[in-house]
């Protein structure tokens, strides 16, 4: 272990409980399920490797058929060569790694094979594990721990390297799950947060896995929790451009008054898919006030008003420019307000709408004064809440 690593497991054992928790606690609600985990670890990779110079080694260890290499190519990245997957026991039998961004996961050889070629498979798991920063034990949950996987537990313990008991197929346990992961916790003596139950096969269970692993690894925790913020930025950038763009294409075929409640259910939408990606848990009712509250539709009719009064662009470009542009500024504002708790005054979001009308505008002039087919309309507000997303 690194100078660096080894400083930072100090400070961070240092940190007040609380705060400890806290950063956990953010990174537990990491929006987007496992997917959302990959676009994390991503960003946190490369700052991860800036500052301590490697990744760490995880190596999944287990006896023969509980699935480790379903799970070794769920978590590596799409890139990476998969190991091979069977349900013939032994078909691992090189260790193999790969690419799983801030970690290199590990597959090993099943470590019950019977005879000489048994043994090799076996002690090339376990010398993988003592050269692992982090050992995930994979247990096949259908036939609960007997005492081979029980010794194998204690022969690893002895190894002195963090581990994590990870419990697979529980989609094979029935109505039984609880009482499967209470008989596991209790045979190897183990607290609760040592025991994640997942399906490899279904990838169930694999965001709270990897949250697991972090946990174990101080510096990993620290380079997550510093990537979260961008990492929300840019999963509400994406939330944004979709409801605007959504907009603009209402706003291109205006039905008078009619319009206002698709728009509205737009904007609606949006908010609250911006709430989730910052962990806000609020209702339907509670984000249609939050729009209220900004004035929108007094501001949108507003906008529209300044922008046409000087003539210029065709209605229906005017109209789907401030449909889209006022909406992005709605979402750029509750962005503001869920990340730092700042909300913009009236003054300043009008300023912000203008801004982004005009901008959205300026893009969708290139169709000309002809009235585009939808799917090139789409096209060109695709193109310029991209742009406007570099600025926000």
């Amino acid at each position: 272990m690194t100078q660096w690593s080894d400083e930072l497991q100090r400070a961070w054992g240092n940190l007040p409980k609380g705060t400890r928790s806290e950063i956990e606690r953010g990174l537990q609600r990491v929006p987007g399920g496992l997917k959302g985990w990959r676009e994390l670890i991503d960003q946190a990779a490369e700052h991860l490797r800036l500052v301590a110079g490697t990744k760490r080694k995880v190596a999944i260890v287990g006896p023969a058929n509980v699935g480790k290499s379903t799970l070794y190519n769920a978590l590596i990245r799409p890139d990476e060569e998969p190991a091979e997957v069977s349900a013939v026991p032994g078909t691992t039998r090189e260790v193999q790694s790969a690419d799983a961004g801030v970690f290199a996961m590990v597959d090993t050889p099943g470590t019950d094979a019977e005879g000489k070629a048994g043994e090799i498979d076996r002690q090339q798991a376990l010398r993988a594990a003592r050269g692992a920063d982090l050992v995930v034990l994979l247990l096949d949950a259908s036939h609960g721990v007997r005492n081979p996987e029980r010794a194998l537990h204690q022969e690893l313990s002895g190894h002195g390297v963090p581990m994590i008991v990870a419990l697979n197929k529980m989609d094979l346990v029935g109505d039984e799950v609880s009482e499967v992961i209470g008989r596991a916790i209790g045979t190897l003596k183990l607290s609760p947060d040592e025991v994640v139950p997942i399906s490899a096969l279904h990838r169930e269970g694999l965001e709270e896995l990897l949250f697991a692993m972090v946990r174990k690894e101080p510096e990993i925790l620290v380079a997550l929790a510093e990537a979260l913020p961008a990492f929300r930025r840019n999963l509400a950038q994406a939330v944004i451009r979709r409801g605007a763009s959504a907009a603009g294409v209402i706003g291109f075929t205006p039905l008078p008054i009619i319009d206002f409640i698709p728009l509205i259910g737009i904007q609606v939408t949006m908010v609250l898919g911006i709430a989730r990606v910052y962990a806000y848990r609020i209702n339907l009712a509670r984000a249609r006030e939050l729009i209220a509250t900004f004035g929108m539709g007094a501001l949108g009719r507003l906008v529209f008003y300044e922008l046409s009064k000087f003539g210029g662009p065709p209605a229906w470009l005017l109209s789907a420019g401030v449909a889209a542009g006022t909406t992005a500024a709605l979402g750029y504002a509750a962005a503001s307000w869920f990340e730092s708790g700042k909300k913009l005054s009236g003054a300043e979001l009008r300023t912000l709408m203008i801004r982004t009308s005009q901008t959205t505008i300026e893009r969708l002039k290139a169709l000309g004064r002809r009235k585009p087919r939808k799917p090139e309309l789409t096209d060109r507000l695709d193109e310029a809440l991209e742009a406007l997303s570099k600025e926000h």
